[in-house]
């Protein structure tokens, strides 16, 4: 029978994946056999860069914190060597899990939980592809412009016309 010291440990575990889960708005379930000790690094130093982190938990205790959190997901994803990648904001932790799955091809994503709701690959990878907000407020921004530029020219044209 484990000790009470054992339980306690493996509770307040529970507690932390939970806690993490629950604070992410990003979790992205990954396999990471195959992957040398310095690709992780290399992992988790881009994720710290854009608030995430990648921790490396049993798979009966990330099925406990699931199912206190009343998250549902397939017994099969949790099988074999897994890794997590919490992100506190939603799009930059998935896209650099994302880039770094398309460059080392040993990780391999299997599952997320965005926003509190599980996500299969297929929706974890349209959020890869959605541009960063700096760049959609570019595009934002130059696709007014193109109006206020077409609006001086028409004013333009119209005083010219005018003076004549």
């Amino acid at each position: 029978m484990a000790s009470q010291k054992i339980l306690e440990s493996k509770e307040n575990i529970v507690n932390e994946i939970a806690d993490k889960i629950k604070n992410s708005e990003s979790v992205i379930l990954f396999s990471y056999q195959g992957l040398t000790v310095a690709d992780m690094a290399e992992l988790r130093n881009n994720l710290r860069n854009v608030d995430g982190e990648a921790k490396i938990y049993k798979n009966t205790l990330v099925k406990r914190a699931l199912e206190s959190l009343n998250i549902k997901m397939e017994d099969s994803f949790l099988e074999g060597p897994n890794a997590i990648v919490f992100g506190k904001s939603l799009l930059e932790p998935i896209k650099e899990i994302s880039k770094f799955a398309k460059n080392h091809e040993q990780a391999v994503i299997r599952i997320g939980i965005i926003s509190g709701e599980v996500a299969g690959l297929e929706e974890i990878n349209k959020y890869a592809t959605i541009p960063s907000r700096e760049t959609l407020l570019t595009q934002l921004a130059s696709g007014m412009m193109a109006y206020v530029k077409d609006l001086s020219i028409a004013l333009n044209l119209y005083a010219d016309k005018k003076e004549n």
